[in-house]
């Protein structure tokens, strides 16, 4: 499957129209699409619908599968897309959703992008293992499992070959981990139940989810594993930011992983849009 189908006419069609949406304001967050006089929806939403009046289609407006249909983008990498647009602020998803079109080439193989995006996003994983304050044993487990993750994805760059059976294994170590440091995280909150927001709790739970998101990426399936991948890597990255503070009030920790959260999107926005710009 290539990118656009290889025609650079089909690609300018399709991004003008995006244009034209963006322009009246017609891509809002929280809905696949509605129409109140003039369509309005997301970004994947908007985009379908621009498949559907350029191309005479009639796809449903929350259909993924249509990108790879009328584009040849894949599923997954919609999918990235979609959750990417709704944890971005309300100033740049709109902009995002454009540039994100504008961003692929013309007649590329985009499989790799899957690979390169995960691999950003496991080596984020490895860096916030290492800061967070956990046992040294666990912390070393959970690290050991997402670089045998980030190792499959940087071998399948390098040979553009996916390694199943390799997957499979690099999976299972990181649920494994994961499944620990789970169990870490429900002793220290049963330990610690008069400090609600304890940081031995947050810091394993965040170690946790670091662990399930990188199964999530070594997972067989192609489809699903880039975009859960990103969720749970987010999801990480706003969990440890939320609950560091032991004392904090409940208002303070919900701005604060809303604000890592938000920043986390920003990061995979502008990581996304550079690998999409360098394939050929």
């Amino acid at each position: 499957m290539l990118s656009y189908k290889n025609d650079v006419n089909l690609k300018t069609m399709i991004v003008e129209e995006m244009k034209s949406h963006q322009e009246h304001d017609q891509i809002i967050k929280g809905t696949y699409g509605r129409m109140n006089g003039v369509f309005k929806g997301c970004a994947v939403g908007c985009a379908v619908d621009s498949f559907n009046r350029k191309l005479d289609k009639k796809y449903a407006v929350d259909s993924h599968a249509a990108f790879e249909n009328a584009i040849g983008v894949p599923e997954w990498l919609a999918r990235v897309q979609d959750n990417i647009f709704e944890g971005l602020p309300d100033k740049e998803n709109s902009q995002f959703a454009v540039d994100f079109l504008e961003a692929i080439p013309v007649g590329v193989n985009l499989k790799p992008v899957q690979w390169k995006f995960c691999a950003f996003i496991l080596k984020e994983n490895i860096e916030r293992v290492l800061s967070l304050k956990i046992a040294d044993d666990l912390k070393k487990q959970v690290v050991y499992a997402i670089r045998q993750v980030l190792t499959l994805h940087e071998d399948a760059i390098k040979s553009g070959d996916w390694k199943k059976s390799a997957a499979w294994s690099a999976a299972e170590c990181a649920r494994s981990a994961a499944d620990s440091a789970a169990e870490s995280a429900r002793s220290a909150w049963s330990a610690a139940r008069p400090a609600a927001w304890s940081t031995a709790w947050s810091a394993a739970e965040s170690a946790a989810e670091c662990a399930r998101s990188a199964a999530e990426s070594a997972a067989e399936s192609a489809r699903p594993s880039a975009w859960s991948a990103a969720r749970s890597a987010a999801w990480s990255a706003a969990w440890s930011a939320a609950w560091s503070a032991r004392s904090a009030a409940w208002s303070a920790a919900w701005s604060a992983r809303s604000a890592a959260r938000s920043a986390a999107y920003q990061r995979y926005a502008k990581k996304l849009l550079k690998i999409l710009k360098e394939c050929n």
